[in-house]
């Protein structure tokens, strides 16, 4: 497993963004373990949490000029990114969109950099049913701009729907011929539980679940590749 990837879990669980127990989801399925990235509150968690975004992108060959964050999660996600990015010498523009149209002042749904011709990032906590990442898609196609990636915390690999064979990523990703950066997988997660005395009684719990509700092809949505950021 990449440091990055250990890094990220490590994190998550100190500051219990990552827990285990019983989890009720929006689907209705009951999950052993529960992702909230609202968790990364403080400027260090953060600041680490950007740090492992950014690793996880160098690692591909997705080329971008523009960091998006849908409202609500991904703005300090994508905020967060910009000042890593800026750390290391790449200052990129940020954007992000209103839940609802302002009618006075500057008006519109878009704030900060505009995104007319530029290859648009978009940073998100998770990809649930990928209704949010259609819509933040298509603000930034109206905007003028040309959605590039997709780069998320956590990708639970477990179908989308009953009947289903894909994952909510997998099929944003196969849909919109937009590829998706994880910085870590529930394979990963599994990995990681092996490593880990503290967490050996979740492993079982953990592979049941996703033998029930789990993708059977894991491929990531898109690989890594040599080279850095364009």
């Amino acid at each position: 497993m990449t440091d990055h990837r250990t890094r990220f879990l490590e994190l998550a669980l100190r500051v219990e963004a990552l827990r285990f127990g019983e989890f009720t989801l929006k689907s209705g399925r009951v999950s052993p373990y529960f992702f909230n990235a609202g968790r990364f509150d403080s400027g260090v968690s953060l600041a680490t949490l950007a740090g492992c975004y950014a690793d996880a992108l160098d690692a591909t060959d997705v080329a971008f000029d523009l960091l998006f964050g849908p409202a609500y999660k991904g703005i300090p996600l994508a905020s967060a990114l910009a000042c890593e990015y800026a750390r290391r010498g790449r200052d990129l523009p940020l954007a992000f969109n209103r839940k609802e149209a302002k009618a006075h002042g500057e008006g519109g749904s878009l704030i900060g950099a505009p995104l007319d011709g530029r290859r648009v990032l978009v940073v998100d906590d998770v990809i649930t049913a990928g209704t949010a990442i259609r819509e933040a898609l298509a603000t930034i196609r109206g905007g003028g701009g040309t959605p590039a990636g997709i780069v998320i915390a956590l990708d639970r690999q477990e179908i989308a729907g009953e009947g289903q064979s894909q994952s909510a990523a997998q099929a944003v990703a196969a849909a919109d011929g937009i590829p998706v950066v994880a910085v870590a997988t529930l394979s990963d997660l599994l990995a990681f539980a092996d490593q880990s005395a503290a967490l050996s009684d979740e492993r079982s719990r953990l592979q049941a679940y996703r033998a029930q509700y789990g993708v059977r092809d894991t491929t990531p949505p898109i690989r890594a590749a040599g080279g850095g950021i364009r």
